[in-house]
């Protein structure tokens, strides 16, 4: 009895199969072959770009954690060239990370310093010539074509006074939460020095955990495209700590010689901009260009305008090809792009490490796709961490 029920539901069950089967087949046929091909791209172009998604929206809010380690492997590849050469010198590690670490502090405070010395010394003039342009401002509102009257900017200026006690509230709030800021940029200086630190001391052993983190079969590629990645990011800031060395002793030369004031200032802000490529040397020029506008007048303008043009041009035509090379093969555009959305992701964080995180995943995708991990070739010993061992080419 219950085989002969066993064998209606079966039959009831195959019939079933049957029937979806041929409804596939009937609408394989109608339904063209391109747009089924275009259908099949588009849901994992969807998924890819959810996971992509899932995981900037998990870089935000881990922001905190985020930027310090991205902050530490940066200054790491930038002190690698000179860690490894001390290495190679016998000098012993504990002594070549003191001498990295603390001569990296010693030379951004000393650069912080004499900025703020050069804005205390020359503060007096500053202040006169900036009352002065502010006074003359005002006399071009009133002479010029606007022809407004000392009444209107009078009633202009209150009206800006009266905004700002307005919004005294939301300026102590501000106040407030820019104390907040400072107590997270501290916390993230921190952080950033002791993950520093655990990469000079052991970024082997750092970097054989996390591919421990991959499955065994990827690891070769994962440590080959890490690899390959570094050398990348190493080159690039090398290249853009001497670009901006560069770039900022000529703006910098150019400010002094033409008697702009700040002109140690002007020169920091240049090389700390030059990190930013692009981006930030336009910006920092254009500050160059307005602090001669404002204190020395139109034809120095003009002139402190030729000086950054020129240093740019020399930037962006000998030094760049030059020293990078195919280092980082980023095009142009490709960078701005990248730099306006890393900027509005995340800010400045974000325009800082957008080129090195671009130059990083099309290298490393350009490894992969090509399968270099299976020639058994590394990248240059001497430039990165020593890891797992390469596969060797089968010959069977």
């Amino acid at each position: 009895m219950s085989g002969s029920d066993d064998k209606p539901r079966g039959s009831l069950f195959d019939a079933i199969r049957d029937r979806r089967r041929v409804v596939s087949s009937d609408v394989s046929d109608v339904v063209p072959r391109g747009l089924s091909i275009a259908a099949a791209y588009s849901w994992r172009i969807l998924f890819v770009a959810a996971a992509i998604g899932l995981a900037v929206w998990l870089v935000i809010e881990l922001k905190l954690l985020v930027i310090p380690l991205l902050v530490a492997i940066l200054v790491t590849a930038l002190l690698w060239p000179a860690f490894t050469w001390m290495l190679r010198s016998r000098v012993p590690r504990w002594l070549a990370i003191v001498i990295s670490v603390v001569g990296t502090l010693a030379i951004v405070t000393g650069l912080m310093w004499l900025a703020v010395w050069q804005i205390t010394l020359q503060w007096d003039s500053v202040q006169a010539s900036t009352v002065a342009a502010l006074d003359q401002f005002r006399q071009y509102l009133i002479d010029g074509p606007l022809h407004l009257t000392e009444e209107q900017i009078d009633g202009m200026l209150d009206q800006g006074v009266s905004f700002l006690q307005q919004q005294a509230d939301l300026l102590w709030n501000g106040a407030l939460a820019l104390g907040s800021t400072v107590g997270h940029i501290a916390t993230g200086i921190v952080l950033s020095l002791f993950i520093l630190l655990c990469l000079l001391a052991d970024g082997a052993g750092v970097w054989r955990w996390a591919l421990r983190l991959f499955p065994r079969r990827a690891r070769p590629a994962a440590d080959g495209a890490g690899h390959a990645g570094f050398i990348t990011v190493v080159n690039y800031a090398r290249t853009q700590l001497l670009v901006a060395t560069i770039d900022a002793i000529g703006i910098g030369i150019g400010a002094f010689f033409l008697g702009v004031p700040l002109a140690i200032p002007i020169a920091v802000l240049v090389f700390l901009g030059a990190f930013v490529p692009i981006v930030g040397a336009v910006v920092t020029g254009a500050v160059a260009v307005f602090l001669a506008l404002v204190y020395n007048g139109p034809w120095i303008a003009l002139w402190m305008l030729v000086v950054v043009l020129a240093v740019q041009q020399i930037e962006g035509h000998i030094l760049q090809p030059l020293l990078m090379g195919s280092a980082v093969k980023v095009h142009p555009l490709a960078i701005v792009l990248v730099v306006a959305g890393g900027t509005l992701i995340a800010g400045i964080p974000g325009a800082l490490f957008a080129v090195p995180l671009a130059a990083f995943v099309n290298v490393v995708a350009i490894y992969v796709g090509q399968r270099a991990w299976e020639t058994g070739e590394s990248p240059r010993g001497d430039m990165i961490w020593s890891t797992v061992p390469r596969p060797r080419r089968r010959t069977t």
